[in-house]
């Protein structure tokens, strides 16, 4: 069976709880007039039976039946019927009151050949035991007839009420749910070439503002995600382009003519760079490729980083030599985390500060521990770096130098993107600043326990 529309479903449910409330309503209201014809009928019977009591002493007179015909004459819808103690009829003023009615004192409702009767039985003498029994009848069929009315009132406005409320609910549902309608068409059309599309937040009710501003937010981080990726594949052809075609120029160059033996193997170490470079290009994607999706994974070992960092340290101190920069440490701190990837994170950015150093620079390794984090920081002298520039570090395949090489076979542009993967694989931050003669990379690391 074909499953009903939330518009359906809401108007069902608006004419099923109006219905409901209007049934409540009416059979209250039905209720509450019955008890007020009944209490009516009540006090109506109770003043005529003292009026008969002060009128009535004694039966067997002709005077007295004439005085009580003269007294129910005045309210033709009343009747009296006189009963001894034994049970003995003694006196009906109509030939249409009902043979059998009930004994019991009080008030109480008969019915006979279509007429309602409220009928009160009570003692002519109250303080004797062995008194005649009055009964009055009072004809109540007009106030049965009025119920009856009431009633049929009652459904029609139910059944009218519940038609109403069932269109009304789906005109309003259906105005209602138009936002959702519009989140279904922005959806709908939302595909590679349009991913630009953003639904008004400011037009949104309460209740979908949120949603709408979580649908945005998707959208966006599909678009960036999305132009992040072209990006990428145009750079990675953009950097093995230039490899690809040295390769095949130097390989056909060389198979041109007959050469000596030495011109091959030159030919050939040649190329071997080229080639050692782009599977070093080829296993850096791949280790990003698993960062994104989750699946570098560090082991957790005691570490004192200033050890690690002095290691480093010592092992780039030839270059640093060479390129008359100052290399120094200072702090030290202990965490948990992957020795290879820290250090590969570490290298990569001492690496990159050597670069950029100026001749008699500096490159300094902090460490700072703080209360539930560690602090290390990379820095450098050298030309400060444009603040529009700094966010874009850490994007894969880009080098802030305006002169980089095509192709280069010496850096890809992705050490920085790789050790923002490990940093984040270890729960940590990564950032660059720079100001003041100094470009600082920090990364803020979690202790563990």
């Amino acid at each position: 069976m074909r499953q009903l529309s939330l518009s359906s479903r809401l108007a069902l449910l608006f004419a099923a709880c109006t219905a409901v409330v209007s049934l409540f309503a009416g059979v209250l209201f039905s209720r509450a007039s019955e008890a007020h014809f009944i209490e009516l009928d009540q006090q109506l019977l109770d003043g005529k039976l003292m009026g008969l009591r002060r009128d009535l002493h004694d039966f067997q007179s002709r005077d007295s039946e004439v005085q009580l015909a003269e007294e129910l004459s005045r309210q033709a819808d009343l009747s009296l019927r006189i009963t001894g103690s034994d049970g003995r009829r003694w006196y009906d003023s109509s030939t249409t009151i009902p043979q059998a009615l009930p004994r019991q004192p009080g008030l109480s409702t008969v019915s006979h050949e279509g007429t309602d009767y409220r009928v009160l039985n009570a003692p002519l003498f109250a303080d004797k035991p062995d008194s005649p029994q009055l009964t009055l009848l009072l004809d109540i069929t007009h106030h049965q007839h009025f119920l009856q009315r009431m009633q049929h009132l009652i459904w029609l406005t139910v059944g009218l009420s519940a038609l109403a409320t069932a269109l009304l609910g789906a005109w309003a549902a259906r105005s209602g749910l138009r936002p959702l309608r519009r989140i279904s068409a922005v959806a709908s059309g939302v595909s590679a070439q349009s991913l630009n599309a953003r639904l008004p937040e400011e037009n949104m009710p309460p209740e979908l503002a949120e949603m709408a501003h979580n649908f945005n937010a998707m959208l966006g981080r599909l678009d960036d995600s999305f132009q992040r990726l072209s990006a990428f594949s145009a750079d990675i052809a953009h950097e093995l382009r230039t490899p690809l075609s040295n390769l095949l120029t130097h390989t056909q160059v060389t198979l041109t003519r007959p050469r000596p033996i030495e011109d091959y193997r030159e030919a050939l170490h040649s190329n071997l760079e080229e080639l050692q470079w782009m599977a070093q290009l080829v296993n850096d994607m791949l280790y990003l490729a698993k960062a994104d999706h989750g699946l570098l994974i560090p082991k957790r070992e005691p570490l004192e980083l200033g050890q690690e960092a002095d290691l480093l340290l010592e092992f780039f101190a030839p270059l640093a030599e060479d390129a008359q920069v100052t290399l120094a440490r200072e702090g030290h701190g202990c965490l948990e985390g992957d020795r290879s990837m820290l250090r590969r994170a570490l290298s990569n950015l001492l690496d990159n500060a050597l670069r950029f150093t100026p001749v008699d620079g500096e490159v300094r390794v902090n460490i700072v521990e703080q209360a539930n984090d560690l602090r290390l920081s990379v820095e450098n002298t050298g030309s400060a770096i444009d603040a529009q520039l700094l966010p874009r570090l850490f994007d894969r395949f880009y080098r802030a130098d305006p002169a980089r090489r095509e192709g280069s076979s010496e850096h890809a542009g992705l050490g920085l993107a790789i050790t923002r993967s490990i940093i984040r694989a270890h729960g940590g931050q990564i950032r660059c600043e720079s100001e003041n003669g100094w470009t600082r990379f920090v990364i803020e690391l979690p202790r563990g326990d």
